[in-house]
């Protein structure tokens, strides 16, 4: 087998002991090439050129924007065409970030020395899942989308860490809340939601749509406001229609709670299984793409793309195919 090994060392839970650790128990198994991404977009690029050159695999060791990246350089369309998840090379996620919603979703452990015994042991009985993704405009997400709030803070937390401060839940929380009490527009709804055969729905300050559960973590725990959203079905939405202090603290306890239905309440809208949405707005408007801040924009629309990547894991049964 041969693989790409794609390295951020900017990542914020890997050092390089853990790296060195990791890339010589890949080498031992696989034959093995290994980049270091040394500018953003790097790992979109790098992960490009495996589908022409014969690679199997790419590894990726880094968080949910490294593996944004590269699943975005490995299905988008090439020549007007996309190719089926079978012609690609399959991705092994090794968590080196923050919260690596990806690498839980799909079922590897949370320390990426475990979870590269793990996706070895995959790629020797040679295992493989089928995922379905979501689309935003035209970037590619695993997880979730979101517009309003959620990508505000993504856009704080990007300045912060440019400044040297270090991602972690603590300053996740901090600037949650900053943002929510201080900066965002709390007054305004800006966006409206359309889906075909109905009718729009107007006055919504911020919405998140999930390809997986949860949308993310605090430590250890879930949070989680489409529960019902899975690799293998269409995209879960989640937004407000009211950011008053009570109503929004209601709908943040109902997703810390472990349960199957999402938030309920009266300015809350939760939709399951829908293979198109757009969130228009009437002003631009924060965008995040899988914890990674895109810019501000006006209307965004988000599709399911089913069975559109193979990843490598023992976990899932969507689909298992050989290496």
């Amino acid at each position: 087998m041969r693989a790409l090994l794609i390295v951020n060392p900017r990542a914020t839970s890997t050092t390089a002991l853990r790296r060195d650790v990791i890339t010589h128990a890949l080498a031992s198994e696989i034959d093995l090439e290994v980049v270091e991404t040394r500018y953003r977009g790097h790992a979109d690029a790098l992960a490009a050129g495996t589908v022409s050159s014969g690679h199997d695999l790419v590894i990726t060791l880094g968080g949910d924007g490294t593996v944004n990246e590269a699943v975005n350089g490995l299905v988008r369309p090439r020549q007007g065409k996309t190719a089926a998840a079978a012609e690609l090379p399959a991705l092994a996620p090794i968590p080196g970030g923050n919260a690596n919603v990806f690498t839980r979703a799909i079922g590897l452990p949370a320390d990426p020395v475990d979870a590269t015994g793990h996706i070895l042991a995959a790629i020797s009985r040679k295992n493989t899942r089928t995922i379905g993704l979501g689309l935003a405009g035209d970037r590619y997400f695993t997880c979730s989308a979101g517009l309003g709030l959620d990508a505000e803070v993504v856009r704080a937390m990007e300045g912060l860490r440019a400044t040297g401060r270090k991602a972690s839940d603590a300053l996740y929380m901090w600037t949650t809340f900053r943002q929510y009490f201080s900066v965002t527009d709390r007054r305004q709804p800006a966006l409206t939601l359309e889906r075909s055969g109905h009718p729009p729905i107007e006055h919504v300050f911020f919405g998140v749509v999930s390809n997986t559960a949860p949308w993310t973590y605090v430590g250890s725990r879930a949070v989680n406001p489409s529960p019902l959203a899975s690799f293998g079905s269409g995209l879960d939405v989640f937004a407000l229609r009211r950011l008053r202090t009570v109503s929004t603290l209601n709908a943040l306890r109902q997703m810390l709670l472990v349960r199957n239905t999402p938030p309920n309440g009266r300015h809350v809208l939760a939709l399951h299984d829908e293979p198109e949405v757009t969130l228009r707005s009437g002003r631009p408007i924060a965008l995040q793409v899988d914890g990674e801040y895109m810019g501000e924009h006006e209307c965004v629309a988000f599709r399911a793309v089913p069975s559109a990547l193979r990843v490598t894991t023992l976990n899932g049964n969507d689909d298992v195919a050989g290496l």
